[in-house]
């Protein structure tokens, strides 16, 4: 799963192949593709609409139908623009038409470049519960460029920092100093620190690509934060993930205080720099039944207990922490 950084290093990928299509949504059609296209030359494109809501085995339909209509052979290429949705989607798309295609994967969002597009994991939603179907296929490349962070709207920028933070919180505590200070004021990350917090994720998911062990570090704040997540979008208040996931975090740094080694001066410190820099993102309060409800579908869960990733310190994780509902 190689990661190249900058969209000269697409062409090369691409040069001698005749079937090169394009999947973006709405937004980065408009925004991205335009950038794209001062590299290499876009012909065919297929466009899908905009938002989490539509990560759906609907939408894998529609770029199934459109992939046969182009005729696509299984040497087509799929290049997949845009933020964690289309890449997961258009990952999974491209892994299984006609049993798998090659694909690339550029990422647009903040969140895309650090997460999504790193790791080999595929999916869509079924009803709300996130990625409750998919499959690890990784990309012949992932392509990230800073430029794209310049379409980025603030609110966007901010939530792909949370997953920054929660890399440092759960290997480099001076990456989690690091990307605390910028998130505080709200700064973009500079392209090295990118490759910083990528560099963390490539060295947890190569010790365990399929997750049976240390790639759970990652799942830290995730396992609440997608129920917070798929609970907003049944509101006229969505949370992008970034959000939902610095929320999840929040709780789950009080379930690492009651059950691990999690200090309570560091939990505090990590508390107080979450809620200040997600406070305009707070959640509505889902009663705890509620937020059960969709936890249950968790592929971390038991009859009566799940298990857990939580902080035993800063840069000091461990996983399968088992917590009973009562």
């Amino acid at each position: 799963m190689p990661v190249s950084f900058g969209l000269n290093t697409l062409k090369p990928l691409i040069d001698g192949r005749k079937e090169v299509i394009f999947l973006c949504d709405e937004n980065t059609a408009i925004h991205c593709l335009p950038l794209v296209s001062g590299f290499i030359p876009i012909a065919k494109t297929i466009s899908i609409h905009v938002g989490e809501q539509n990560k759906t085995i609907e939408t894998c339909n529609l770029i199934w139908a459109e992939l046969l209509k182009q005729q696509a052979t299984r040497n087509a290429i799929l290049i997949c623009i845009g933020g964690g949705v289309v890449t997961d989607l258009g990952g999974f798309c491209a892994a299984t038409f006609k049993r798998g295609i090659d694909f690339v994967l550029v990422p647009t969002s903040l969140l895309g470049m650090v997460d999504a597009a790193i790791g080999g994991k595929t999916g869509i939603n079924v009803g709300n519960i996130k990625n409750s179907v998919g499959l690890f296929a990784n990309p012949i490349a992932t392509i990230v460029d800073d430029i794209f962070l310049n379409t980025l709207p603030q609110r966007e920028a901010i939530a792909g920092m949370a997953e920054m933070l929660k890399h440092g919180l759960i290997a480099d505590v001076d990456h989690w100093h690091e990307m605390s200070t910028l998130a505080l004021q709200k700064k973009l990350p500079t392209m090295e620190q990118i490759q910083a917090s990528i560099h963390i994720k490539e060295t947890i998911v190569a010790a365990d690509p399929t997750e049976q062990g240390q790639r759970k570090l990652l799942n830290f704040g995730h396992t609440i934060g997608h129920a917070i997540e798929a609970a907003s979008l049944q509101t006229n208040k969505p949370l992008l993930h970034g959000e939902a996931v610095a929320w999840g975090m929040v709780a789950e740094t009080a379930l690492s205080l009651k059950h691990t080694s999690l200090s309570k001066q560091e939990a505090s410190e990590i508390v107080k720099v979450l809620t200040k820099v997600y406070v305009e993102s707070k959640p509505d309060n889902f009663d705890e039944y509620t937020l059960l409800g969709y936890m249950q579908n968790d592929k971390k869960r038991s009859e009566d207990s799940t298990n857990f990733t939580l902080l035993q310190a800063i840069g000091n994780c461990v996983w399968d922490v088992e917590v009973a509902y009562k």
